[in-house]
């Protein structure tokens, strides 16, 4: 059942924060003087929505703003978007941290956290506005539906090579696939009962990994299909393939949401995280980030490393400095990036719709990924070197101005990244 409240509307420019749940919407209204208004609770449902719009249009100049847009507030958002309403997307963090710093000893009832959104849309200005792009949704769906897919066929692999163990005496190979244990069970014919039910359960599980091998490969196709459609020029970046371009996409969303490469950085938790205090300037690797993005940035370093490329040729010449193999890959992780930022003269097309031509266009994936110059080699072991300012819960916010070390390009703050210069890479890899 909705309720609202008796107060009236004082001013027009108020802000529609939202604390959705699975059930219901809060939603309270919130002025420039960070004060709620009115409020109001409705069902998830027609009927709410059209309740939450009447409760809207009480001022003339409201916006929206909602907690997880894209999570529990995505019906909500989808709505809004269908009736062409712009929403601000505030991180849960972000209006957890807002609720936790105000009055009120942490008390926390839905109108408490619908007002914490408020709050923090009316402070962070640099928030972003929710954009649904269908093809990255799209994309985002089949890497995730893939993930699901994976992670059972790993356990069936776990329990069925514990079961291959008992019946083989002489040992499996490493990288135990579904035709391996096939042959590993074609030579054991065991007769007495315990060993017969051991390999009638190991041929149970071995036709579960067929099952989950055909979807995983199915699910594979179609997200290479997905990222061939996308004209992405993400795949050209060495250590980059179908499936991490895929979650890369997927996981950044519109590129254009981060302002500069520095704040990329931040959101795949990448750059360090400075923990100064008095006269001592250190810094600590960050936990924070998307993690998956994180993974992703990893990958395609460990792949670099592996490959005549000039992140490897950086990692040997840091351990032939006599650094072990964390601290040259540390090191790697930090590079400076110096890229340019001047467009293609050539082709006038967006970086991440043109396709690759060395001769007549110097791509991303060149410029930043591989023509790392040597002014790495100045930077220091990790913390050493000074740090971008920044906050996974802003990810868009503008660098402050400390002594960061800047790109003489274009202005923006250095950061450390992946692979030599992994994160600028592949910021600029699809950015329009």
């Amino acid at each position: 059942m909705a309720s609202a409240s008796k107060n009236s509307p004082t001013s027009d420019r108020v802000i529609i924060a939202v604390d959705p749940h699975k059930a219901s919407w809060t939603a309270v209204a919130v002025d420039a003087e960070l004060v709620a208004v009115a409020s109001v609770r409705v069902e998830v449902n027609r009927a709410g929505y059209r309740q939450l719009r009447r409760f809207a249009a009480r001022w003339s100049q409201a916006r929206w703003a909602i907690e997880g847009a894209v999570g529990l507030g995505a019906p909500l958002t989808d709505r809004l978007l269908a009736d062409r309403i712009a929403v601000t997307e505030v991180p849960t963090k972000l209006a957890r941290r807002v609720r936790l710093l105000s009055t009120g000893h942490g008390r926390k009832t839905d109108e408490v956290d619908a007002l914490s959104v408020g709050v923090a849309a009316w402070s962070g200005a640099s928030l972003r506005t929710v954009e649904i792009d269908e093809q990255i949704a799209a994309l985002r769906a089949l890497t995730e539906h893939r993930d699901d897919l994976v992670r059972p066929r790993t356990q069936t692999i776990n329990r069925l090579h514990a079961l291959l163990v008992k019946l083989v005496p002489s040992g499996l190979p490493r990288g135990l696939s579904a035709d391996t244990a096939t042959e590993a069970l074609r030579r054991s014919r065991p007769r007495d009962p315990l060993r017969r039910t051991l390999r009638q359960l190991a041929v149970e599980l071995l036709t579960e990994l067929r099952r989950l091998d055909r979807r995983v490969t199915a699910a594979t196709e179609s997200i290479a299909t997905a990222v061939a459609g996308s004209a992405t020029s993400l795949t050209a970046l060495v250590g980059v393939g179908d499936l991490l371009a895929a979650k890369i996409l997927a996981r950044t969303g519109p590129i254009h949401r981060f302002r500069s490469p520095a704040a990329f950085a931040s959101f795949c938790g990448v750059a360090p995280i400075e923990v100064s205090s008095g006269d001592v300037v250190r810094h600590r690797l960050s936990r924070a980030g998307d993690r998956q993005l994180n993974y992703a940035l990893h990958v395609m370093a460990i792949t670099q490393i592996r490959y005549d490329t000039r992140g490897r040729t950086y990692y040997q010449r840091k351990r032939a400095a006599g650094k072990s193999h964390k601290e040259a890959l540390r090191c790697l992780n930090a590079a400076w990036p110096t890229p340019s930022t001047a467009p293609c003269s050539e082709t006038g097309l967006p970086l991440c719709r043109q396709p690759l031509d060395t001769e007549r266009c110097r791509s991303p994936a060149e410029s930043v990924v591989l023509e790392g110059g040597d002014d790495a080699d100045e930077v220091g072991e990790f913390g050493e070197s000074s740090a971008v300012a920044g906050d996974e819960d802003f990810p868009v916010l503008p660098v402050g101005d400390g002594p960061f070390d800047r790109d003489p390009d274009s202005g923006d703050a250095a950061v450390p990244d992946l692979g030599g210069r992994v994160v600028v890479g592949v910021a600029r890899a699809f950015a329009a």
